[in-house]
């Protein structure tokens, strides 16, 4: 339970690392949003590998290549099951799009993030 615990504190940390350099690039240096979102995202994922690295699984003497590898699949997947996930629930239901992402971002950071970073990318 601790472990799990551990691989959500990293989530939210990689989460404002993300907001903070989307929002730092595209609000305080007047950069195009689509980039400040693009480079908020990998600092985010960035982030989150290495604390789940270091911190959470205690895998940093692991070869970092293969780890990495793992993870960029594994990010992929995050990415196709959240749009997937965002554009099922709203396309059903009335909710605001801000509840459905943060609903199935949780559901999905729970369930497949935190497995797939157990069983496959740190195992």
């Amino acid at each position: 339970m601790i472990k799990f615990l551990k691989a959500q504190a990293s989530s939210l940390i990689g989460t404002g690392m993300d907001f903070l350099v989307a929002i730092l690039l595209s609000e305080a240096a007047g950069g195009w949003y689509v980039g400040a979102n693009m480079a908020g995202t990998l600092a985010g994922g960035i982030t989150n590998f290495a604390i789940n690295r270091w911190w959470v699984f205690k895998k940093e003497k692991e070869k970092i290549v293969g780890q990495a590898f793992r993870y960029g699949i594994t990010w992929v997947g995050n990415l196709l099951l959240n749009a997937a996930g965002v554009w099922t629930v709203l396309h059903y239901t009335h909710l605001h799009y801000v509840v459905a992402k943060v609903v199935v971002a949780l559901l999905i950071g729970f369930t497949y993030s935190y497995a797939m970073q157990k069983r496959f990318v740190f195992k």
